[in-house]
């Protein structure tokens, strides 16, 4: 998809569809209040356009709600498409990030393959919300740009990548016009950097998006190769003999009932003029990369097994935000660690009951011992010698990806992800990054109580501990592996797979995590 900024006139745009932003003014509550839907534009031909249509009622101007405007008058375009924002006090850049997915989404089908897209921009009779006028600096034009061709990358992808009689519905153009007064530098800034996430969003996705057959951990590697090679990332990929090597006795384990060999993938990005070992941080990303988990011996029910191959969906956000990273090029260190393999219950597949042992992270210290209780808690166990093997290679602070228990899903639902620290400091950062990224954690406990709950009577600990608090006990059981090192744990299974296609998202892959962990990384830049 081609985009482009544009600062002309919105009446004057030759274009197929013209997409204007509306938001709702009503702040009266209970069942008499009305919506009052304004454009959130100042272009008094659109208004003059628009003004039948909103005076209707037919159009409130709700979250990603959308009308059709067929030949506006006064206005050169083929067509006005009006895309709600929903209450106008509640409007973030997430919000025009979704109104721009919606747009996209809403021309594809339709056989019109340019858009324009008009970033807000207050009328002079919007002023409860916007004093003197003006956008507000949370809804600045860069920060808008941005997350408009974020959300118009997002919504231009679609699964349907096998179908023998594909018809591509891609846009091919997406402009984003914006005010005339609009900083021009950073704005120029935010939109070349918006491509590059929103592209590395969607490599993440087309990933997850792979089945099995088509995406075995050893073509996982060739593929992460490939884009290493692309974008400028040092890259290797090794198999089983490095594993027997590195003694990932709790990584292997989770390969040897697969024909299918595992693959241990290392991506690193060293930006320009940095020293090794001058002091400061070194980024580690851990991403589990299960690319089929039939559950091993513990089989899993077969309905919806078929889903299962987005269990890679961790170690595809840690290979989207290293794409991202080797392109944008923050002033800090980074290497990821991806752990892939296929979780398959032959005759040489780990048992309930085995006992295994993780990399030791130093020759003179032992490995942990793992009382394998369930061999469908795999991914704890490929990311416990992930997660070894980035502070072994350097890493002083980790942050993990993984699609990892369905616990988490049945406590935060498939609003929220789940998210773990050890250490506040991290955890702030993390925070923080969320504002830019839009992208929706909550924060979940950690305590000794949980730890409890897995120390094995055979060896050091036990891959689950029951029943209740499972997200929270399986981010207890990483935190043995990373001692004290600074850590985030991500807990994706609920967002990774949209179960139902949303105006701005189709259905399938969604990416989620990418966005965050890159701007988590440029939080540690100089």
């Amino acid at each position: 998809m081609r985009t482009q900024l544009s600062f002309a006139p919105l009446a004057g745009i030759e274009t197929e569809l013209l997409a204007v932003l509306a938001a709702d003014t009503q702040t009266a509550k209970g069942r008499e209040a009305k919506a009052a839907p304004v454009l959130m534009t100042a272009d008094p031909a659109v208004q003059a356009a628009a003004a039948a249509l909103l005076a209707s009622g037919e159009f409130k101007a709700g979250a990603n709600e959308t009308l059709l405007l067929h030949a506006p008058a006064g206005l050169t375009a083929k067509r006005l498409l009006l895309v709600g924002l929903g209450k106008q006090a509640k409007v973030t850049v997430d919000s025009v990030r979704s109104a721009a997915g919606t747009a996209v989404r809403f021309t594809k089908p339709r056989g019109i393959r340019e858009l324009v897209f008009a970033l807000l921009e207050f009328a002079s009779n919007v002023t409860e919300t916007a004093p003197g006028g003006t956008v507000p600096e949370a809804l600045s034009a860069a920060r808008s740009a941005r997350a408009a061709v974020e959300g118009a990358f997002v919504g231009d992808f679609d699964p349907d990548t096998y179908r023998s009689e594909r018809k591509d519905q891609s846009v091919e153009s997406f402009t984003v016009v914006v005010p005339a007064t609009a900083e021009k530098a950073a704005l120029e800034a935010a939109f070349v950097e918006a491509a590059i996430i929103g592209e590395s969003q969607n490599f993440a996705r087309s990933l997850v998006n792979e089945p099995g057959n088509k995406l075995t951990p050893t073509i996982l590697g060739e593929r992460a190769a490939r884009m290493a090679a692309e974008v400028g990332l040092g890259c290797e990929v090794y198999s089983t003999e490095k594993l027997h090597e590195l003694k990932m006795g709790a990584f292997w384990s989770v390969s040897q009932g697969s024909a299918e060999p595992p693959a241990l993938i290392v991506l690193r990005y060293e930006p320009e003029g940095a020293a090794r070992d001058d002091g400061r941080p070194v980024l580690g990303l851990v991403g589990k990369g299960i690319t089929f988990d039939s559950g091993g011996i513990s089989l899993k029910p077969g309905a919806d097994m078929d889903k299962m191959k987005y269990d890679m969906a961790g170690g595809a956000a840690m290979l989207g935000a290293m794409r991202a990273i080797a392109l944008l090029k923050p002033r800090v260190r980074v290497l990821a660690v991806v752990c892939a393999a296929e979780n398959m219950p032959d005759g040489k597949a780990q048992k309930p009951g085995d006992v295994q042992t993780a990399m030791p992270f130093a020759a003179d210290k032992p490995g942990k011992t793992i009382e394998i209780i369930n061999t469908d808690a795999e991914g704890r166990l490929v990311l416990a010698d992930g997660l070894t093997y980035a502070r072994q290679l350097g890493a002083t602070h980790l942050i993990d990806a993984a699609t990892l228990t369905g616990a988490c899903v049945v406590a935060l639902g498939m609003v929220n992800a789940g998210a773990f620290a050890n250490d506040d400091a991290i955890w702030a950062k993390f925070d923080a990054a969320l504002a830019t990224s839009g992208e929706k954690f909550w924060r979940l406990p950690l305590g000794e109580e949980y730890a409890e709950q897995i120390k094995s009577e055979i060896g050091d600990i036990k891959n689950t501990g029951g029943r209740w608090g499972g997200a929270i006990t399986a981010a207890e059981f990483l935190r043995v592996f990373v001692e004290e090192t600074p850590w985030i744990h991500l807990d994706i299974a609920g967002l990774a797979w949209v179960e139902d296609a949303k105006p701005y998202i189709a259905k399938g892959p969604s990416g989620v995590a990418v966005r965050s962990i890159l701007e988590w990384v440029r939080s540690y830049a100089e």
